[in-house]
C-alpha cells in the first residue's frame, strides 16, 4: 500500500489522545491524571474535555469530577453492522487477489457456531471452484472455521478451566487434539489442510481483523491442484497475508505488516485430521 501523506492537525490528535487514554483504563481520570499520562498541561486539556463533553462523548461524574468515556461511540460503531463494513472493505484486496493468483478466494464469519460465508470473488479461469455466498459449514470442519475458532477459543480464557472433569477420557482427549491444532493455527496465523469432501482440493485460510477487537474472519482460497501446477504455496500465502492486512487496516484496526508467509512452516500448521470444505 503506498505510504499516505501526513497532515498534522493538532487539536483533533489532542482529542483522540483523551478518548485513548480513557478507552485505556477501567475508572474515570482525573484532569490531571490525564494531564500527566498525556504528558501535557491541565490547561491544553481542559477546553478539550469540556467540549468532548459537550458533544456528549464523555461523562463527568458529578461528585469527583472525573471523566469517562460515554456509550456514543459504542452507538456510533454500530450504525453499519460489522459485515457491512468487512464486505465494502474486502472488495477491492480480494479482487486483486484472485487477479494476481488466478484463484477463488472467499470471506467468512462465525454465526452461531456456524461459518458462514459472506464474500467470495471468482477466479478468472475457466475451471474453478465455486463457495456459494450464504452457505453455511460446521465450523471445526473446515479450515477457516478452525481459525477463527483458534481464536475466540483464545478469548475465553480459562473460565471454567479450574471446576470438575466429568467427560470421558475419549473426550478429553479429542479436546486435548483441538487445543493442539488451535494453538498451531494462532502460533503461525494461518490454517491449512486438504479437503475431507473433494479429492485434489487444499484449503487455505488466513485471519482478517482483531480478536482483541472483537472483530474477526477468515480469507480463504479453496486450490485446485492442477497437474503439473502444484507450486509452493508460500507466494499464495504472502499474498492472502498481504489482502488480509489490507482488510484490517480498511477496518481501522491497524495496519501493520503481517508476519512473511516464506517464513512459516505450512506442514507444521496442517490438520491432523483431512479439512474442510474451505
Amino acid at each position: 500500500m503506498p505510504k499516505k501523506t501526513e497532515y498534522p492537525v493538532p487539536a483533533l490528535e489532542k482529542g483522540l489522545d483523551i478518548v485513548e487514554a480513557l478507552a485505556a483504563e477501567a475508572v474515570p481520570q482525573s484532569l490531571a491524571e490525564l494531564a500527566a499520562r498525556l504528558r501535557r498541561s491541565s490547561s491544553e486539556l481542559f477546553r478539550m474535555l469540556n467540549c468532548l463533553e459537550r458533544r456528549g462523548y464523555l461523562i463527568r461524574e458529578a461528585v469527583s469530577g472525573k471523566y469517562g468515556l460515554s456509550l456514543k461511540l459504542f452507538a456510533l460503531s454500530h450504525v453499519h453492522s460489522v459485515t457491512e463494513k468487512l464486505l465494502q472493505a474486502s472488495r477491492g484486496p480480494m479482487q486483486r487477489l484472485t487477479e494476481k493468483f488466478s484463484v477463488s478466494c472467499h470471506l467468512s464469519v462465525l454465526e452461531r457456531g456456524r461459518l458462514l460465508v459472506v464474500a467470495q470473488e471468482m477466479s478468472p479461469e475457466p475451471v474453478r471452484i465455486s463457495i456459494e455466498v450464504g452457505a453455511t459449514f460446521e465450523a471445526g470442519r473446515t479450515a477457516s472455521g478452525r481459525l477463527l475458532l483458534a481464536w475466540e477459543r483464545s478469548e475465553e480464557g480459562t473460565n471454567g478451566a479450574n471446576g470438575p472433569d466429568r467427560t470421558s477420557g475419549k473426550a478429553r482427549k479429542e479436546r486435548a487434539e483441538r487445543e493442539t491444532v488451535f494453538a498451531q493455527i494462532r502460533k503461525g496465523g494461518i490454517s491449512v489442510a486438504e479437503s475431507e469432501t473433494i479429492e485434489g482440493v487444499r484449503d487455505l485460510a488466513v485471519l482478517v481483523g482483531k480478536p482483541e477487537a472483537g472483530v474477526m474472519a477468515a480469507l480463504a482460497v479453496t486450490r485446485l491442484l492442477r497437474r503439473g501446477r502444484r507450486a509452493s504455496e508460500a507466494k499464495l500465502l504472502d499474498g492472502m497475508s498481504a489482502a488480509a492486512g489490507e482488510i484490517t487496516a480498511a477496518l481501522g484496526l491497524g495496519g501493520e505488516e503481517r508476519q512473511s508467509a516464506l517464513e512459516k512452516a505450512v506442514p507444521r500448521h496442517r490438520s491432523p485430521k483431512r479439512g474442510g470444505v474451505d
